[in-house]
C-alpha cells in the first residue's frame, strides 16, 4: 500500500465536513498523541476547501518567543502574505485574517503550544484577533492542533476566554482494528490475524507507523526494519515522542512508563516503587501521560448501582512504549553497532506475557466492534473497562480482563487471552476461579467470553462453557 494512501477517520471526517454548512465562523480544537494522524486528518479535509497551514517550531535550547513569531512570518510569505512584521502575534492574526477575510477557508495552527507556549501574550493576541477577525468571515474554520493535550486543557478549553467559543474537541484515539487490516491491502485477505497480530503488538492503531509496514514482508521482517536496525524509525522514537511533548520534564514521565511496562498499577504501588510521594509532581505528569494517549486511568465500578469507584489502575494503553522499553531499549547498544541476529528476534524474553498486555490492549481499544460481535447495543451499555475487585475481610481478589455490564443485569466477563499455540481445557478452570471470586449481586447473570489469536483446542469448545468466543480476526475485518 503506498504510504500517501489516507486510510479510516470516517467519523471524524463526518465531523470536520459538518462544519461546512455552518453559517457561522468555526473555531474548533483537534489534539492527539504524536504521530496519530491529527495534521493528515486536517490536510485530507482541507482538499476540499481553501486551506493555509503554520506549524510551531519544536522546542529547542534557543527557542523564543520572538523565534516563533519569525518562523510564523515566514510560513505567511509562503502563502502569498509577505512584508509582514514579526513584532506581535496582533499584528501578524490581523495580517493573516485579511487574506481569509472571504469564502469557504481552513486555517490551521498546528503544534499549537510550541507556537504559542514561550510568550504570555500569545492567547490573548489571539483571542481577540479570532472575535475581530476571523469570526467575522462566516465560512472560515479556524483549528487549533497540538499533541500536548494537557497544555491545549489548561490554557484554551478551560481559558475562561476562549469559553463558549470553541464549537468542536476532537479528540484523535488510535485507529481500530478493522481500518488497521487495511494497511495489508491488497494482501489482507491472505494474511494471517497472528501476523498481523505481531506488527500490531508494536505499532498500535497508530496511522503513521502503520504506513511504514510492507505487507510483502513477514512481521518479524517488518519488526525488525523498524525496531532493530540502526536508523529504524522506531529506534529513537521514544526520545523524540519525550523530548517533544514534555521537554525538560522528560524524565519523571519516563521513569513512570517504565514503571507501567510489566502491567496496570495503582497510585499508591507506583509511588511505592518509585520512592515518591502521591500528591506530588507524579500525580501530575500521570495525568499528562493519560491526557497525551500514552496511559489509560481505568476506574472499577460499584455493580449495584453501575457507577465508577474511587479505586482505579493506571495502564501502559501505548504498544509502541511498552514493545520499546521491554525489548528495543535493552538493545539499543547492539542496535546502533548492527549486532541484532534474526535468531535473537525470535526468542525475546517474556514474550508470550508482554504480548498478553499488547492484546488486552488491542482488544480494549476497539471495544465497540466487540460489543457488536456480542450483540450488546451500545445503549445498553452501563459500565465496561478492565474490572479489579480487591482483597478485603469479605472478598477474594479478582481481576477482569475486560468486563461489560448491561442492562437487564448481564455481566460480560471477557477473557482475553493470547497464546503462541492453541488454548487447552487449563482456560476453563482459570475462568472459572475469577468467576467464583467475583462478587456479584445474585441478581445478575454472568456469561464468558472468551476472545484469542491462535485458536482454541475442540476440547474447551466442547465442555460450552464460554457463551462467545471470538477470533481476533473477527475484530479485523
Amino acid at each position: 500500500m503506498k504510504s500517501t494512501q489516507f486510510v479510516g477517520r470516517e467519523p471524524e471526517m463526518a465531523r470536520l465536513k459538518s462544519l461546512l454548512s455552518s453559517r457561522s465562523a468555526n473555531l474548533i480544537v483537534v489534539r492527539g498523541r504524536r504521530r496519530i494522524g491529527k495534521s493528515r486528518l486536517l490536510t485530507e479535509f482541507g482538499k476540499e476547501i481553501k486551506s493555509t497551514y503554520f506549524s510551531g517550531n519544536p522546542p529547542m535550547q534557543k527557542t523564543t518567543a520572538q523565534s516563533q513569531r519569525d518562523v510564523f512570518v515566514r510560513q505567511l510569505e509562503r502563502v502569498g502574505i509577505p512584508g509582514v512584521k514579526p513584532d506581535d502575534w496582533g499584528n501578524i492574526f490581523w495580517h493573516l485574517s485579511k487574506y481569509t477575510e472571504k469564502g469557504k477557508v481552513l486555517i490551521v495552527f498546528d503544534e499549537i503550544s510550541w507556537m504559542g507556549g514561550k510568550d504570555p501574550q500569545f492567547l490573548g493576541h489571539l483571542k481577540t484577533a479570532w472575535d475581530m477577525y476571523f469570526s467575522k468571515n462566516p465560512h472560515l474554520i479556524l483549528a487549533l492542533c497540538g499533541s500536548i493535550s494537557s497544555w491545549i486543557e489548561k490554557n484554551i478549553l478551560s481559558n475562561t476566554g476562549f469559553l463558549g467559543s470553541i464549537v468542536m474537541d476532537l479528540v484523535l484515539d488510535e485507529l481500530p482494528l478493522h481500518s488497521c487490516n487495511s494497511f495489508w491491502h491488497p494482501k489482507e485477505m491472505r494474511i494471517t490475524a497472528y501476523e498481523k497480530f505481531k506488527v500490531l503488538s508494536v505499532t498500535g492503531g497508530v496511522p503513521f507507523y502503520l504506513e511504514q509496514v510492507k505487507p510483502s514482508l513477514s512481521a518479524e521482517q517488518n519488526i525488525r526494519d523498524l525496531c532493530f536496525i540502526r536508523g529504524g524509525l522506531l529506534v529513537r522514537e521514544f526520545d523524540n515522542i519525550f523530548s517533544d511533548l514534555f521537554s525538560r520534564r522528560k524524565g519523571g514521565h519516563k521513569e513512570l512508563v517504565t514503571c507501567l511496562a510489566n502491567g496496570p498499577k495503582g497510585l499508591a504501588q507506583i509511588c511505592k516503587e518509585l520512592g515518591k510521594s502521591q500528591g506530588g509532581l507524579y500525580s501530575q505528569y500521570l495525568d499528562e501521560l493519560v491526557k497525551a494517549g500514552f496511559v489509560r486511568r481505568d476506574f472499577t465500578w460499584d455493580l449495584k448501582s453501575g457507577k465508577p469507584g474511587k479505586l482505579s489502575r493506571y495502564r501502559l494503553s501505548d504498544n509502541y512504549l511498552r514493545f520499546y522499553l521491554k525489548y528495543v531499549y535493552p538493545n539499543r547498544v547492539k542496535i546502533e553497532q548492527g549486532k541484532v541476529s534474526d535468531s535473537m528476534l525470535t526468542n525475546l524474553p517474556g514474550w508470550e506475557g508482554i504480548m498478553g498486555l499488547q492484546f488486552e490492549n488491542l482488544v480494549t481499544h476497539n471495544c465497540k466492534t466487540l460489543w457488536k460481535l456480542l450483540n450488546i447495543p451500545t445503549e445498553e451499555v452501563i459500565m465496561d473497562g478492565p474490572f479489579f475487585q480487591s482483597t478485603t475481610t469479605k472478598q477474594s481478589g479478582c481481576q477482569i480482563d475486560y468486563m461489560i455490564q448491561a442492562r437487564f443485569h448481564t455481566l460480560y466477563l471477557c477473557e482475553i487471552k493470547f497464546k503462541k499455540d492453541l488454548i487447552g481445557n487449563k482456560i476453563l478452570e482459570e475462568m472459572e476461579k475469577k468467576r467464583q471470586r467475583l462478587k456479584v449481586p445474585r441478581y445478575f447473570s454472568i456469561r464468558p467470553v472468551l476472545i484469542h489469536v491462535n485458536g482454541v483446542e475442540e476440547s474447551v469448545l466442547d465442555e460450552h462453557y464460554f457463551d462467545k468466543v471470538i477470533d481476533f480476526n473477527q475484530l479485523l475485518t
